[in-house]
Order: structure tokens, then C-alpha cells, then sequence
């Protein structure tokens, strides 16, 4: 068992004030798997101050772009160097399966940071213009914007915290992270990679605990910029507390996504790639399409394979290889499943798969991929985000019917269409009100902006935008 009391700042472990501990309970055995401070204002104080004096004094943001790149190579090489480690702890806390760990949290992770240190290498970060309003010219500078706060969510932990990480370091920023309660022991995996990589001290800084410890970054006035990624009514609070001081802030929240099929598609091709789609990790990311649209012609079709790829799905031990589902993070987030499907059955929409927790294991928060027909588009299993692996199919007559039951969600994060055509694909994309989309695949791509509308956020990750968010410009005006 892992067991931290220390809040990390200014390079080093130091002593939390907090007499309070998270414990850390393993989804699949339900053994604890460690411990971390619930942190207290005298913690988050220690830390932002760190992060406060390396920006404000430190060598971090007046170091070049070249070389705040190298450091992050080497930071990436420090995780891969650790990467077995990692996978396995985010295993423990959260039960994602093996396999995807590595790649979750290891190889994507890394291909981000590398992905901003190359960005950095060519940061212009001085333009000059010639006036428009006077005879001289105006210099434009590209600042780092200051201390920013990262607080990130359980489901994908290291993709979630490196995909504001990175651009923040590029920019030239000091870093607060502050992990969900439930993976927030792989932050100091994180932390001993930032001391391999021989970052200064007080550039990378950790703070643990509940959703007031978030609320206590955001609102601390030596914290800059604060990006978050969670459930909407998390954002929604922090958004409200950056509001008051009118302090920037990027929201990554949830999604209700839709991938509609077309009447044209060869169904057990399109199920096969929709079955990672809605139940990859358990259902649980913000992007799962969590509502298959399919042509009223062939629904019953289009139910049959789908429901064949859920019980595909190797249900047990996330640590196993064979595994490709694991069990979902915690008892209560079971029991909103649970629920949520109680509440699809009583509005009359038919199970044709799963639907309970799985014989075996015994123990572990355990849930089977669940298929429901005979469902519309105003029902709650079709409305409200689920977060587990229950996929709700919806019967359309027209295309454009399709495409409305698709935009007639409070979210906007994701969706995707899946056709033999791809110029009509092409065209129901253009029509979707959503922040990113996919024709025949959904992959979110690391050198384009990702972000959601409407309840799924505000702001983009990766690409170039993603780098644009931690730089504040600055005009300076010379004469002729």
C-alpha cells in the first residue's frame, strides 16, 4: 500500500497540515491500494506560493522555448522510464484495463508532451507590425500567462492533467495539478518524474483532496489561469469562482455523444467499431457514444450487432491481459449506473444485453456492457450522462431526423457518423452541433483543438490552441 502525507512544492515533499487522509480503494478488489492528505488551506497556500515564486523569480518562464522543450523531453523520457509503475498504480486506483493503461496513461501522455516541445522549439513568441493608427510600429509579445491550476478527472488521469500540462510548460507557466481523489496517488509518480527530469523547483507542484481543495486553487488570487476536467456541475462551480475575479478558465466537462448509422453501412463492421466507442474503460469518458442512432429500416439489425460486440467484452481482473473491461471506479458511481438503468427499464426501454453486475467476480465494482432498444430520444438513459457502459439504441426515419435527435442535447463535446459515403458523412459533420466529430472513426487528434459546447465546456485542448491558452498577449508601441 502506497501512503503519502506531504503536499509536493518548491521541488521537494513537505509536510501536510492536514490531519485528514483520502483512502484509496483498488475498484476491483475493494482492498485499499493507499492514502493521500485531504488537504487544508495551509497546504494549497505552500504549493501556489511555490508555483508563485518560480514564475515570478525562477529561471522557468524566462528560459527559451528551445530550451523549456528540452527539459520536457526528458520529462517524457522520466515517465516512460517509470511506465510499467504507472500504468499498474492508475490500474489500481481506477480499474482501467491493463492494456489500456500503458497506452492511456503512458504512451498518449508522453506523445502530448513531446507533441508541445516540439511546438515550443518554434514559439515566435516577439511580431512586429507597422501601425495602422500612427507613424511606427507595434511589437506584439506572446507572455506565459502566470501560475495556472490544473485540476483533472479520474477517468483518464494522465491524458486529462498532460493535455493542460504540456501547453502550460511550453508556454512557460508553473503548474499546480491537483488530481481527482481517486488517482491522486499517481500524482507523486508525476512528481518524481518532474525531479528526474531535473525541473526547477516550484515549476511542477501537487495537491490532493476533495472538490473544495479545487475550489481553494481557483479562487486564490496567486493562481493565474485554472483549466478542469470533470463533470459539469464541477466546472460550473469553479467557472462561478473564476468569474468573480474574472480569471480565464478552460473547461473540459461531460458529453452525451450520438453516432448516428446510416442506412448504408455494413452493420457488423460499424458495431465492431462502435463497441470500443460506447464501452472502452467501462463507458467511462466524456466522449463515449453513449446513443447509437440507427435507421428505423434496420433497427433491429443494427441492436443485434451491437449487442454482440457488448458481450464480446471480457469482463474481470483489470491486471489480467485478456481483460478489455475492467470495473468501473467506485461503489456510488455503480450505483448511478445501477440506477440510471432501473430508471431506462421503468420508462419502458428494453434490455437486450447486460443490464446487472456479472456473477463473477465477487468482489469489485463490477457492471455488465449494457444494450437498450425500444427507447427515445426523451427518455433520462438517453438524455443524462450515464458515465458507464450503457448504450441507448434510438430508432430514426430520416436523416434529418437523425441529425436533430443528435443536436437535441444540453451537451456538445462529441459525436460521430458512420456511412459508406463519406461526402454524406461529410455533410451531416458540417450540420452536427458538437465541438469535434468523426466520419467512420472517432480519435481525437493531438495537433487539433478538442473541446465541447454548450454543458460539455468551454475551450480547447491540443493543437497549436491548446498552446494559445497559457499566452497572453502584450502590445508595445514604438515610434518611428
Amino acid at each position: 500500500m502506497l501512503e503519502y502525507r506531504d503536499v509536493y512544492a518548491g521541488g521537494r515533499l513537505v509536510g501536510s497540515g492536514s490531519a485528514d487522509v483520502i483512502t484509496i480503494v483498488n475498484p476491483a478488489t475493494e482492498e485499499v491500494a493507499g492514502a493521500v492528505p485531504s488537504m487544508v488551506g495551509t497546504d494549497i497556500e505552500v504549493a501556489v506560493t511555490a508555483a508563485r515564486k518560480a514564475f515570478d523569480a525562477g529561471p522557468w518562464p524566462q528560459l527559451s522555448p528551445a530550451e523549456r522543450a528540452a527539459a520536457m523531453d526528458r520529462l517524457a523520457a522520466a515517465i516512460e522510464a517509470r511506465a510499467e509503475d504507472t500504468a499498474r498504480l492508475v490500474t489500481a486506483e481506477m480499474g482501467m484495463p491493463i492494456q489500456l493503461s500503458r497506452r492511456n496513461n503512458v504512451m498518449i501522455p508522453c506523445g502530448i508532451i513531446r507533441y508541445y516541445a516540439a511546438l515550443a522549439r518554434d514559439l515566435s513568441t516577439e511580431e512586429m507590425r507597422e501601425a495602422v493608427s500612427f507613424a511606427g510600429r507595434t511589437m506584439v509579445r506572446r507572455e506565459p500567462v502566470g501560475v495556472a491550476a490544473v485540476i483533472a478527472s479520474w477517468s483518464y488521469p494522465l491524458i486529462l492533467a498532460f493535455c493542460q500540462l504540456a501547453p502550460a510548460l511550453a508556454a512557460g507557466c508553473t503548474i499546480v495539478l491537483k488530481p481527482a481523489a481517486e488517482t491522486s496517488l499517481s500524482g507523486y509518480i508525476l512528481a518524481e518524474a518532474f525531479e528526474a527530469a531535473e525541473f526547477p523547483p516550484g515549476v511542477f507542484n501537487l495537491v490532493t483532496g476533495t472538490g473544495q481543495v479545487a475550489e481553494m486553487l481557483a479562487a486564490h488570487p496567486g493562481v493565474d489561469i485554472v483549466a478542469v476536467a470533470g463533470p459539469t456541475s464541477a466546472g460550473r462551480r469553479i467557472a462561478a469562482i473564476c468569474g468573480e475575479t474574472l480569471k480565464p478558465v478552460s473547461l473540459e466537462l461531460g458529453g452525451k455523444s450520438a453516432a448516428i448509422v446510416l442506412d448504408d453501412v455494413d452493420l457488423d463492421a460499424t458495431a465492431a467499431e462502435l463497441g470500443c466507442l460506447c464501452f472502452a474503460n467501462a463507458g467511462q469518458a466524456c466522449f463515449t457514444m453513449s446513443r447509437v442512432l440507427a435507421p428505423r429500416s434496420r433497427y433491429d439489425e443494427a441492436v443485434s450487432a451491437l449487442a454482440c460486440q457488448a458481450s464480446a467484452f471480457v469482463v474481470g481482473d483489470p491486471m489480467a491481459e485478456e481483460t478489455t473491461m475492467g470495473p468501473l471506479a467506485g461503489p456510488r458511481q455503480r450505483v448511478r449506473v445501477e440506477s440510471s438503468v432501473t430508471a431506462g427499464v421503468t420508462a419502458g426501454a428494453r434490455i437486450v444485453t447486460g443490464g446487472r453486475r456479472p456473477a463473477m467476480p465477487v468482489r469489485g465494482y463490477y457492471y455488465e456492457p449494457t444494450v437498450f432498444a425500444d427507447a427515445d430520444a426523451g427518455m433520462a438513459i438517453a438524455r443524462d450522462e450515464i458515465y458507464g457502459p450503457v448504450v441507448t439504441v434510438i430508432p430514426y426515419e430520416s436523416e434529418s431526423e437523425a441529425i436533430e435527435i443528435a443536436n437535441d442535447s444540453s451537451y456538445g463535446l462529441a459525436g460521430s457518423v458512420w456511412t459508406d459515403d463519406p461526402e454524406r458523412g461529410l455533410g451531416i459533420a458540417r450540420r452536427a452541433r458538437v465541438g469535434t466529430f468523426g466520419v467512420n472513426l472517432y480519435v481525437p487528434d493531438i495537433g487539433a483543438p478538442w473541446g465541447g459546447r454548450k454543458a460539455s465546456g468551454m475551450g480547447s485542448v491540443y493543437g497549436p490552441e491548446g498552446l494559445q491558452t497559457y499566452l497572453a498577449t502584450k502590445c508595445v508601441f514604438l515610434p518611428a
